[in-house]
């Protein structure tokens, strides 16, 4: 079973120096319908006017996660951490028993647009983390984030994983699910999953299907965030 969520059904917020688009309930925007997807929380599309950002303020038992598609990001924390996150990379920061952060665009001139994704843990009050990485941009699926960071993944405190898809013009993916439920954020083109077509900003729940074929009907490169997540 997939069901889909349109771009346009999004809630959003618009600050002047912020405009973002929630797929799921979010600070203002509530819709009982909407308010995550097994473990997955979070998902905002955000874009930051030049030279504004957040200030410091809290988290707990959070893992958050920002995927940068423009721009860039300039991160501080109370674990020491002082980073710039640019465009392409992917950033995993585990709030664990709490910690304190801010992100601000780090162009005077350019907007800054991201995915900013949480994911509700299944350990809590642990030691906050921090992890950064670009995986590039090779055709195909690579995996972002698993449970135990293997192969140069980031780690997330969750059985949960996190793939990029990218695929050219017509090509076509077999991913193979096992059921577990998974939900899919098309980034960027426009695709079918399973002959349902989705565009850039939608997203899908999927429940109870063993095999997803992605297929790229654009005419440009074409990218999706799939997340496997824990049963419902």
């Amino acid at each position: 079973m997939i069901t889909l969520r349109k771009a346009n059904e999004r809630g959003g917020a618009d600050y002047g120096w912020l405009k973002s688009k929630h797929t799921f309930s979010f600070a203002n925007y509530y819709d009982p319908k909407h308010m995550g997807f097994s473990a997955l929380r979070v998902i905002n599309d955000d874009v930051v006017a030049p030279g504004a950002g957040f200030d410091t303020h809290g988290h707990r038992d959070m893992e958050i996660i920002s995927y940068v598609l423009s721009g860039t990001i300039e991160h501080k924390d109370s674990a020491g951490n002082i980073k710039t996150l640019p465009a392409g990379e992917f950033q995993l920061m585990s709030a664990g028993k709490g910690i304190f952060h801010s992100e601000y665009n780090a162009s005077n001139e350019e907007a800054l647009r991201f995915l900013q994704i949480w994911i509700e843990p299944n350990s809590f009050g642990d030691k906050p983390g921090y992890q950064q990485k670009d995986f590039g941009k090779d055709v195909g699926l690579t995996t972002i984030v698993t449970p135990n960071g293997e192969n140069g993944t980031l780690a997330i405190k969750q059985d949960a994983k996190l793939h990029q898809l990218i695929l050219e013009p017509k090509q076509q993916y077999l991913f193979e699910s096992n059921n577990a439920p998974v939900y899919v954020h098309q980034v960027s083109g426009s695709s079918l999953v399973n002959a349902i077509q989705i565009e850039s900003g939608d997203g899908a729940k999927v429940l109870d299907e063993t095999e997803l074929v992605f297929e790229n009907v654009s005419n440009t490169p074409a990218t999706l965030i799939i997340f496997e997540l824990p049963q419902v």
